[in-house]
């Protein structure tokens, strides 16, 4: 199958191992991924905090640069969130309906990373090996928005090596949320200790998602406390073997 990374903004800036990681995995089951160059932010942040119409430009630019490919791919339920919930409606808004109906079409054909392997590629098991302790934190944008489910999960219970534990609350919110965490930044931060003192009580020795965002949020609460917990993208793992 011939698949189309979208890397997004976070991961091509801040934390491209997860978007390598993705085309490493898919490329040793089998698939072609190819990286439209064209591409850039998805426009979340834009209509996140009330600048939907500035965000039309971005959406314009996702739906003609994934017009030629049936599948698209991110490592990112947040990114993938706003492609299917809030680029039809920015273009209907802002735009016209034959965007509005493209936009609904290429939301279509864009998988979250855990979505395109169960559900697409029908795999659980991606061959990968990675010894260490893990619990899962399940991001919101994945858990309420893309329904992704116990789909990581699966895909975690196969890796060899893996000593998988469940994180306690998993699915409260790691005070993160873009622009939330700097504008309610004490919320946030109350939220974010909730968040750490679970995680360290599992024992891991990781703590992984499918959203960079997330895990830069918790990554940056883990390290300042020195718990010695480090936070690694779910591609990351999955990607992972002996050799």
């Amino acid at each position: 199958m011939r698949i189309a990374l979208f890397a997004t903004c976070l991961a091509d800036t801040l934390f491209p191992e997860a978007a390598k990681a993705t085309v490493l995995l898919l490329e040793r089951l089998g698939h072609e991924v190819v990286f439209p160059s064209d591409q850039t932010c998805c426009g979340q942040m834009h209509v996140n905090t009330g600048y939907q119409k500035d965000a039309l430009p971005l959406v314009k630019r996702y739906v003609t640069v994934m017009a030629p490919y049936d599948v698209i791919v991110a490592p990112s339920g947040s990114c993938v969130g706003s492609i299917r919930h809030q680029h039809a409606m920015v273009a209907a808004k802002y735009g016209d309906a034959s965007l509005a109906a493209r936009a609904e079409d290429a939301a279509a054909r864009t998988y979250e990373l855990s979505e395109l392997l169960i559900d697409v590629l029908k795999v659980e098991d991606v061959g990968a090996f990675y010894p260490h302790r893990v619990t899962y934190h399940p991001t919101c944008h994945s858990l309420r928005m893309t329904r992704v489910g116990d789909k990581p999960l699966r895909l975690l219970r196969q890796v060899r090596g893996l000593d998988l534990v469940e994180l306690p609350a998993a699915e409260q919110c790691c005070g993160f949320g873009g622009t939330f965490a700097l504008k309610n930044a004490e919320t946030s931060t109350a939220m974010l200790a909730d968040k750490m003192t679970n995680v360290v009580a599992t024992g891991a020795d990781v703590c992984t998602a499918g959203d960079a965002s997330c895990l830069m949020h918790i990554g940056g609460g883990l390290s300042r406390l020195r718990t010695g917990v480090r936070t690694v993208h779910l591609a990351e793992i999955l990607a992972s073997t002996e050799s």
